[in-house]
């Protein structure tokens, strides 16, 4: 039988248990229909990157499915009709990966870690270029050319400058 990896998200305001629910659901329909599960994990809620049916925040789960296409096409349909489940998606596989998914072995290395801030308390170094003038506590280029100015003598102009500077160079 053809393997599959199927992912859906469900809506934010359902609790964690009622989304296990679903996932037992679906999971019954796979069986019914001549299939098995050869794998299932919950993620957890997540953060969307964008909303997603009035949704910023989603339930996750995972199922690596070995079943026909039949019964994977049911349970697409009952995840359709289903307002719970706000999106999904499956793909066709070669295998399926053995050991946890990239996602759970994310979050243990969070948990080891202390969260994922960084060891700088959160702020990041900039990297490359010039150092910006409030890193380097002096005054910035406007500041700069103000006192320029005022050092300057009065009847002395950018133009009257710049000749000066040609009649010197001419002269030599």
């Amino acid at each position: 039988m053809p393997l599959y990896e199927h992912i859906f998200l469900g809506r934010q305001d359902i609790s964690a248990q009622q989304f296990e629910g679903l996932i037992e659901t679906y999971q019954a329909i796979i069986t019914e229909k001549g299939g098995s599960i050869a794998k299932s994990e919950y993620w957890g809620p997540k953060i969307l990157a964008y909303k997603i049916k009035k949704n910023r925040k989603a339930h996750f789960a995972l199922i690596d499915i070995d079943a026909p296409h039949e019964a994977v096409a049911e349970m697409e349909r009952q995840m359709g009709i289903s307002t719970d489940v706000i999106r999904f998606l499956t793909l066709r596989v070669d295998e399926h990966e053995s050991g946890p998914s990239a996602m759970m072995k994310r979050s243990d290395r969070d948990d080891r870690r202390g969260g994922r801030r960084d060891r700088d308390g959160g702020r990041r170094e900039r990297s490359g270029g010039p150092p910006r003038p409030r890193d380097r506590n002096t005054e910035t280029p406007a500041a700069q050319a103000k006192e320029n100015s005022a050092e300057a003598p009065a009847g002395d102009s950018d133009a009257s400058k710049a000749a000066k500077s040609s009649d010197a160079k001419a002269e030599e």
